[in-house]
């Protein structure tokens, strides 16, 4: 079930909590995704929090927002990129998306494999996804006050797999969101500081969301010849065999 579009947004813009989750999730993403110069970048769900970096330099930006989800206009002040869809039937072109953005889409959609295979399709040769879901084994998983509380929450295995079985490769993961979803004080100021521990002791703390790159796997094209030939084409048959002893030259 997806999250009413107001409650997302009154999250990541008119609380701290949400403002401060905006700003580590989009930093990690520009870590990974640094820069998107001439391309085009496609947000479903609700990635707008996260796409503002690349509108001045990529040649097309577009947020996607599902139907039972809502719609809102982004970017405030400046000509509206957002869009309301169909979850598994996209305004856009077969094959001419270069980057992906999955944020609050997959773990809270109804139809998630014809939603993975419409990320597919939209994405070209050599195109790049990111799917960002709650993580099954963190702490923002198990409660309701933010929307990673919401949908189906996955551990790493799980999302990597069903994203491999809709022939997507995945390439690098991050976990990140080690601080409590807690709005007091104290873990709002140490946040930055319990990203970085995390980050180091990944192995021991559990991230509450996941971040997974992937790239759109294209099977070589079947066919082919399959047999040899079995006799090579004879080009000088018909042709009569030299005699020997006679001069060509002097015959003529």
């Amino acid at each position: 079930m997806h999250l009413d579009v107001q409650d997302l947004r009154n999250f990541y813009y008119r609380s701290t909590l949400g403002r401060a989750v905006q700003k580590i999730v989009r930093d990690t993403l520009l870590q990974v995704w640094p820069e998107a110069k001439g391309q085009t970048l496609v947000g479903y769900g609700f990635a707008v929090p996260l796409l503002r970096p690349y509108l001045a330099e990529a040649r097309r930006v577009v947020a996607l927002m599902p139907g039972p989800q809502g719609v809102m206009p982004w970017p405030a002040g400046m000509a509206n990129v957002s869009v309301l869809c169909e979850e598994t039937l996209w305004p856009l072109e077969t094959g001419h998306v270069d980057r992906l953005v999955v944020m609050h889409g997959l773990e809270t959609s109804e139809q998630p494999s014809a939603l993975l295979e419409e990320c597919f399709r939209v994405l070209g040769p050599g195109g790049k996804a990111l799917f960002i879901v709650p993580n099954r084994g963190g702490l923002w998983s198990r409660g309701d006050k933010t929307p990673f509380g919401f949908g189906r929450p996955f551990t790493l295995s799980q999302l990597e797999a069903q994203l491999r079985r809709h022939h997507f490769m995945p390439e690098r993961h991050r976990a990140l969101l080690y601080q409590p979803p807690s709005t007091k004080r104290f873990w709002l100021k140490t946040g930055q500081m319990w990203e970085g521990i995390g980050q180091r002791l990944s192995v021991v703390m559990a991230g509450g969301v996941l971040m997974v790159e992937v790239s759109k796997r294209v099977h070589a094209p079947s066919g082919g010849l399959k047999a040899a030939v079995r006799r090579p084409l004879q080009v000088l048959d018909g042709l009569g065999r030299p005699v020997a002893g006679r001069n060509s030259l002097r015959d003529l």
